[in-house]
C-alpha cells in the first residue's frame, strides 16, 4: 500500500511576542518548515488586535526572520470568520499542513485553535503546551530571545512598559503575583531579537497610554 507523505509546511500565528516566537523556534527544531506568518490587526489596520503593535514593526520582524507576513484587519466580532478565511487562503497558497500557536495551558484557546484549523484543513501545533511557565520563560531568555514588555495590566503599571524581560524583571513579576509568562493576559511583549532574526529590531517607546484597565505603549520603529 502506498503511503502518502504529508508535508511539514507551517503557518505561524504570529503575535510579535515571545510565546509565538518561541513556539515557532520549537516547531522548526521539530523539522516543521515555516512558510508564512499571520497576524490580525484592528479595523483600521494600524496596530495588532492583541498586542497593539504597529504593522510596520510586525513587517520588520518578518523581514528579519526572512518570512512573509499576512496581515488582516478585523473587529473582534468578525475575528473568527476572518481568521478562518485567511487560513484557508494561505493553506492553498503555501500548501500548508499545520499551523503553530504559542499558547501554554488555556484550554479554551486550544479548543478555538483546533476549531479554526479544522475548518481550513490544517492541524494545530502547540509546542509550548502544558510546560511549566517559569521554565518556559527562562528557556526563552536562554535561547536568545530579547523581548520588551509593550502592554500590561494595572497591577504591573506603566513603569513596566518598555522594560526588557530578564531575570530581575521576572523576580519583580513574581513578587507582584503576576504570571511570569503573562499567559492570563497580564502583559504582552514584542520580540526585538532572536535566533530567527538576521538583525535586531530597533524600537522606541514614544508614549504610554491607558485604555480601560490596561496600559499600552505607542511604539516607533527607529
Amino acid at each position: 500500500m502506498k503511503v502518502m507523505k504529508m508535508n511539514n509546511n507551517i503557518l505561524c500565528s504570529w503575535s510579535g511576542g515571545k510565546d509565538s516566537c518561541f513556539a515557532l523556534m520549537q516547531a522548526i527544531e521539530k523539522k516543521y518548515i515555516p512558510k508564512i506568518l499571520l497576524n490580525v490587526l484592528n479595523e483600521e489596520g494600524k496596530i495588532s488586535r492583541s498586542h497593539g503593535i504597529p504593522s510596520n514593526i510586525l513587517q520588520a520582524q518578518a523581514n528579519a526572520a526572512g518570512l512573509p507576513i499576512h496581515l488582516i484587519n478585523s473587529s473582534w466580532n468578525d475575528y473568527e470568520n476572518n481568521f478562518i478565511a485567511a487560513l484557508k487562503s494561505l493553506q492553498e497558497q503555501y500548501q500548508l499542513s499545520h499551523a503553530v500557536f504559542g499558547d501554554i495551558d488555556l484550554q479554551a484557546h486550544r479548543d478555538w485553535e483546533e476549531k479554526v484549523c479544522a475548518a481550513a484543513a490544517l492541524q494545530s501545533v502547540l509546542p509550548l503546551w502544558q510546560q511549566d511557565r517559569k521554565y518556559l520563560v527562562m528557556q526563552m531568555l536562554q535561547s536568545g530571545i530579547e523581548t520588551m514588555i509593550v502592554s500590561c495590566n494595572e497591577i504591573m503599571g506603566k513603569e513596566f512598559l518598555g522594560k526588557i524581560l530578564n531575570e530581575n524583571v521576572i523576580k519583580e513579576l513574581e513578587t507582584l503575583g503576576v504570571d511570569v509568562c503573562g499567559e492570563n493576559g497580564e502583559f504582552h511583549t514584542l520580540v526585538l531579537n532572536c535566533p530567527l532574526f538576521s538583525q535586531r529590531i530597533d524600537v522606541a517607546v514614544s508614549n504610554k497610554i491607558k485604555h480601560e484597565n490596561f496600559w499600552f505603549t505607542e511604539l516607533v520603529l527607529k
